[in-house]
């Protein structure tokens, strides 16, 4: 598969809808995370709108909501939209209590089409892949960067995995579990 341009669109869209946001443990900057679920993404399958629902799946949860989707909608189109939309916990700011969104996602996981699944888990594994190496440089400190501290951050991870699981296994799953396996006996958890 070949990207076209509407690759190349959405990532100069993601760069510059999240130019000032940055990654919160490490600061880096947040485009540093859409480009690596993209490539994950790629890695394991994705199509084009996939692999540009990577790059904007943060968009609206971050960065204005429905009026933001719409204009993913309006931008890169209806199946694009589709998989934001199923990688999105909340449009509401404030958000809601996080494990009450984390277990209505969860809970969401089964329903998602394989696309969206795929771009899901290709965020989750980028986030667990973040996560490890910054236990390695910030030790038991890393979990206060955390809603759910680090209790509620490997259930999630965990859960995670297992509604994957649920929906159909993939190499993307299994690798995602190796990874969670890993997070957790770093983290003493597992």
């Amino acid at each position: 598969m070949m990207l076209t341009p509407r690759f190349e669109e959405a990532l100069v869209y993601a760069a510059r809808v999240h130019a000032a946001q940055a990654r919160k443990v490490t600061g880096v900057p947040y485009i540093s995370h859409l480009l690596a679920v993209a490539g994950i993404a790629l890695e394991y399958g994705a199509g084009e709108d996939g692999a540009i629902a990577a790059l904007l799946h943060d968009a609206p949860e971050d960065q204005g909501g429905r009026g933001r989707l719409e204009d993913i909608r309006h931008r890169f189109g209806d199946a694009v939209a589709a998989i934001v939309e199923a990688c999105t916990d909340t449009f509401e700011t404030p958000k809601p209590p996080w494990r009450a969104r984390k277990e209505a996602y969860i809970a969401g996981v089964v329903h998602k089409d394989p696309e969206s699944r795929l771009v899901s888990a290709a965020d989750k594994l980028a986030n667990a892949l973040t996560i490890i190496s910054s236990l390695s440089r910030e030790g038991d400190r890393l979990w206060t960067f955390f809603k759910g501290g680090k209790e509620g951050t490997l259930w999630y991870y965990r859960a995670l995995v297992e509604a994957y699981r649920a929906a159909g296994t993939s190499p993307i799953v299994e690798d995602l579990d190796r990874v969670v396996g890993e997070m957790e006996r770093l983290a003493g958890g597992g």
